[in-house]
C-alpha cells in the first residue's frame, strides 16, 4: 500500500470511520497529492450528517466520476480509401488522377464570383482584346529570375504561361507548389505575352463549427513507433492508466484517435532492426493490442497507417491489413481507416491524414520548417489538397480518383508524422498536430530534429476547449501553439 493511502485511511479510520472495499479501489487510482485533502472533506461532510461510512457512492459523486451515460460517443466514416482504391496503369491511371484533381478543384472553386470569367488554356491564347480573364489549372512550371516569376498552368485543353511582376504576387507565386491547382487574373501584355494580375487558391471558407451536443472529449495521438526501443513505453502504460482513473476529464473521453505510425515497422530504414525491441510486424501490432485493450470500452479507437505501418505506402493507403492482426478489426471499439480519412465524431468533423507530404512541401518552400508543423498545415488546406507535388519523397499512387482533395471542410484538422505535437486556428478550424510518443532517435539527432514526445491533446468537442496531458520527463518539453 502506498505511504499517502495509509496514512489517509489511518486518518478516517482514527475518525471512527469504516471503508468500503470498493472505495478502497477507487482510492487506489486517486493522485497521491490529493488523497489526503479528498478523505478529510469527505470526513467532516459525512461527521455532519452522523454518517460514519464512506461508501463507493461517496467517493464518485464526491469526485465526480460516476459515469455519465447521457455522454454520446457516435462516429461516423465520412470517407476513407480502403474500398475505394482502383489504381490505373501507367500513364492511363496518372492522366486519370490529374484529371480528377483538375474537375474536383475547378468545381470548389466555381463557388467563387470570378469564376464566370473562367476560359480555358486554349481558349485564352486567341483572346486579343484587353480585357482581364481568369485561367485556372496545376502548375506544371514556377521559376523565378531577374525580378519576375513565369507560371506555367495546364488544364485539359493545354498549357497557359504567364508573368508575374508585381512584388507582392511574386510573394504568393512563390509558395505555389508543383501539380498546385490555382486560378490567374490575366491580362494582355504589351509584347502580346500575358500578365498574371491575381493569384486565388481554392482555400476553406470560414465557417462555424459543428458541435457536440454532449461535454465528450476526444484524444488526438500519432506515431506511437511501438516495437521501437525509443518507444515511450512506460509513459504510455501511465496515460492509457489515466485515461482509467478517477480525474474528471478522463471520465469524459470518448475518443482516441492515432493518426499513423502506431507501430515501427520492419525495413523502413537501414539498420532498423538495431533499434528495435520486436522484430516482427505481427508482435509490433500484438503489443499495440496489448496497450489498447487497458482503454476502457466505452471509448472508440480510430486507427490509421502511416509510412511505418504494413501495408501499402504509396498515398492513399488503406486501412492496415486484416493480415497482419487480426485482433484489432475484431475489436467492438476500435474502427481501423484508412490514410486519409474524415470521421464525424458526435458530428463533430475530424480530417485525419498522417502528414507525409510535409516533407516535400518543407524542402520547397520558403519559410516552413518542421519546427512549425501548423503553418503546413495551413497551406494544405488553402491548396484544399493534402499532397500536391507528384514525383518527390512522397509516393501517390495512379488513382482513377483523386482521394487526396480537401473536399469536405473539416472542423477539426488532425496531422502526425513530424514528431511535434503544435495547435493553430485557421479559419474556424482546429490545427492538431499530435506530436509522438517516441524519444529522439539517433537519425534525428544527427539531422538536428528535436521532438516534443509523450504529450496527449485532448478537446472537448462541445466547446473545443484543449486541454494536454504531458508524460515527458524533460523541463523544456512543451506543447506548441
Amino acid at each position: 500500500m502506498k505511504k499517502e493511502l495509509s496514512l489517509a485511511l489511518n486518518y478516517a479510520l482514527n475518525k471512527g470511520f469504516q471503508i468500503h472495499p470498493d472505495a478502497f479501489k477507487i482510492l487506489e487510482n486517486v493522485d497521491v497529492k490529493k488523497l489526503e485533502k479528498i478523505i478529510k472533506e469527505i470526513v467532516r461532510e459525512k461527521t455532519k450528517q452522523k454518517l460514519f461510512h464512506i461508501s463507493q457512492d461517496d467517493l464518485e459523486t464526491y469526485l465526480g466520476i460516476k459515469e455519465d451515460l447521457t455522454l454520446q460517443n457516435e462516429v461516423k466514416i465520412i470517407s476513407e480509401p480502403t474500398n475505394k482504391i482502383t489504381s490505373g496503369e501507367g500513364v492511363k491511371g496518372y492522366n486519370a488522377l490529374f484529371s480528377s484533381r483538375f474537375n474536383k478543384l475547378k468545381r470548389i472553386i466555381s463557388d467563387r464570383p470570378e469564376s464566370r470569367l473562367l476560359k480555358s488554356a486554349a481558349v485564352v491564347k486567341s483572346i486579343k482584346n484587353d480585357d482581364d480573364v481568369y485561367v485556372c489549372g496545376l502548375v506544371s512550371v514556377r521559376n523565378t529570375e531577374r525580378n519576375i516569376t513565369k507560371l506555367v498552368l495546364e488544364d485539359p485543353s493545354g498549357s497557359f504561361e504567364g508573368i508575374v511582376f508585381d512584388n507582392e504576387l511574386q510573394k504568393i507565386a512563390g509558395t505555389l507548389l508543383i501539380d498546385q491547382f490555382v486560378m490567374a487574373r490575366i491580362g494582355l501584355a504589351k509584347n502580346s505575352g500575358y500578365i498574371i494580375k491575381d493569384l486565388i487558391l481554392p482555400d476553406v471558407p470560414e465557417q462555424a463549427k459543428n458541435k457536440s451536443e454532449t461535454e465528450a472529449y476526444a484524444i488526438f495521438l500519432s506515431d506511437l513507433h511501438i516495437g521501437s526501443k525509443y518507444f515511450m513505453e512506460d509513459e504510455f502504460t501511465e496515460f492509457v492508466s489515466w485515461i482509467s482513473s478517477p480525474d474528471p476529464i478522463a471520465r469524459k473521453i470518448r475518443f482516441v484517435l492515432i493518426c499513423g505510425d502506431v507501430i515501427d515497422g520492419v525495413g523502413i530504414y537501414p539498420n532498423q532492426n538495431k533499434e528495435l525491441i520486436c522484430l516482427t510486424i505481427q508482435e509490433q501490432l500484438k503489443k499495440v493490442e496489448d496497450l489498447i485493450d487497458k482503454i476502457p470500452k466505452n471509448i472508440k479507437i480510430i486507427i490509421m497507417p502511416g509510412n511505418h505501418d504494413p501495408g501499402r505506402r504509396a498515398l492513399p493507403q488503406p486501412a492496415i491489413p486484416k493480415k497482419y492482426n487480426l485482433g484489432l478489426w475484431d475489436r467492438e471499439n476500435v474502427m481501423m481507416v484508412g490514410n486519409p480519412a474524415v470521421v464525424s465524431l458526435n458530428g463533430v468533423r475530424v480530417m485525419m491524414f498522417h502528414g507525409q507530404s510535409i516533407d516535400d512541401i518543407v524542402k520547397t518552400t520558403p519559410g516552413l520548417s518542421y519546427d512549425k508543423p501548423t503553418d503546413v498545415m495551413k497551406h494544405l488546406l488553402r491548396a484544399r489538397h493534402l499532397s500536391p507535388i507528384y514525383g518527390s519523397q512522397t509516393p501517390i499512387a495512379p488513382e482513377m480518383e483523386d482521394l487526396l482533395v480537401i473536399e469536405d471542410v473539416p472542423d477539426i484538422f488532425h496531422v502526425g508524422h513530424v514528431h511535434r505535437a503544435e495547435l493553430a486556428m485557421y479559419k474556424g478550424i482546429l490545427l492538431v498536430n499530435s506530436g509522438s510518443w517516441q524519444k529522439q532517435t539517433p537519425f534525428q539527432a544527427s539531422v538536428g530534429m528535436i521532438p516534443n514526445p509523450g504529450i496527449a491533446i485532448i478537446v472537448n468537442l462541445k466547446t473545443f476547449q484543449v486541454f494536454h496531458e504531458n508524460y515527458s520527463s524533460n523541463s523544456n518539453n512543451i506543447l506548441q501553439s
